[in-house]
């Protein structure tokens, strides 16, 4: 089966998607949309024969065109994805679903109506390391996990549309929520605004989880060391995971604190109470490589050969994420009071 595919924005993103859909031998690219005449005349030159046009319309009547791929502003997703759903095309759209966590519930509402797969990019848990990671938390190696610290800056691109939560934090609170099968309970977030008021430049997130567990999260793009670093602390062992690690993107340490149910020894210097506690060996196991985006779009191609109405990133899943990106806005609104997020565990796969 070869789906035809259309793409939707040819900006930063949209190369990317355009590339993977065009070289994989399950799909056929025949569109790609961007108002910008000059965007569209780089598309021709890369891909003579590949039709183009400043609107969205003429590839959604096109009844060759079976799915809508969606790489525009978060603000227009909501009403390209009605459109394209509407014309009876299966539908991937970047992260986030939407800019409101209702109107996201809509989409999915109409794609079940529809009989239609709506996914969200959400390339991380397409992400071999990620899934690795998940593969270890399901086993239990690490025992029971405290708390989670997240960090993702650098020093641009700065947005003017969204604030660093709603560009940079929804990477990890995707990851999280794959992680743990889970949405935060509530939500607790300060931000600071300094280079386009009132968009928070750079933002600290405290989300508690089922079973006491927490997560922290650092998101900035004003910032003076680029960083995609992961620490999950367990009572048995401990995970790192560095996305800027390429050749070994995780470490798994065997550290551990002695029960609190065991008497200690007598401690009363500091190289004695280091002694206290266990620091073993550290392990960098091996994860599948790949490019994480061809992964999220050869999933995307299975669930529409097989209709699959609840892919990986589902829409369902996507409208989550959001529900807790509202949550921070609301928290950094009233200074960083908690908020509950109230969202349901879709999961994913």
């Amino acid at each position: 089966m070869t789906t035809r595919v259309a793409i939707v924005g040819a900006g930063r993103w949209g190369p990317n998607l355009a590339r993977n859909f065009h070289d994989l031998e399950r799909s056929e690219l025949r569109w790609v949309i961007d108002r910008d005449d000059a965007r569209q005349a780089l598309v021709r030159e890369r891909y003579p024969g590949i039709q183009t046009g400043p609107s969205a319309e003429a590839a959604f009547e096109d009844p060759e065109v079976d799915a809508v791929v969606i790489a525009t502003p978060t603000v227009t997703h909501y009403d390209l994805v009605a459109a394209a759903l509407e014309a009876g095309k299966h539908v991937l759209v970047e992260k986030p679903i939407t800019a409101d966590s209702a109107r996201g519930a809509e989409l999915v509402a109409l794609a079940k109506e529809r009989g239609r797969v709506l996914m969200v990019g959400h390339v991380f848990l397409f992400n071999g390391a990620i899934r690795y990671v998940k593969r270890t938390l399901d086993a239990g190696e690490l025992g029971r996990t405290f708390y989670i610290a997240m960090t993702r800056t650098n020093f641009g691109p700065i947005r003017m549309d969204v604030n660093a939560s709603w560009d940079l934090a929804t990477h990890d609170i995707s990851i999280t929520n794959y992680w743990l099968d889970a949405v935060p309970l509530t939500v607790s977030a300060t931000g600071g605004s300094w280079i386009n008021r009132p968009v928070q430049d750079a933002v600290f997130v405290t989300m508690r989880y089922p079973n006491d567990l927490l997560v922290q999260l650092h998101a900035s793009w004003l910032h003076p060391r680029k960083a995609r670093n992961i620490e999950i602390v367990g009572e048995r062992r401990m995970l790192m995971f560095d996305d800027l690690n390429s050749a070994a993107p995780i470490r798994l340490c065997d550290n551990q604190v002695t029960s609190d149910t065991v008497s200690p020894a007598w401690v009363d210097t500091l190289d004695s109470f280091r002694a206290s506690i266990h620091q073993g060996e550290v392990s960098t196991p091996e994860v599948s490589s790949g490019e994480p985006l061809k992964n999220e779009c050869d999933a995307f191609l299975d669930a529409v050969e097989a209709g699959d109405l609840e892919p990986p990133s589902s829409g369902a899943f996507g409208v989550d994420v959001v529900r807790v990106l509202e949550a921070i806005d609301r928290s950094m609104a009233e200074g960083g009071a908690e908020q509950t997020v109230g969202a349901q565990n879709v999961g994913a796969k």
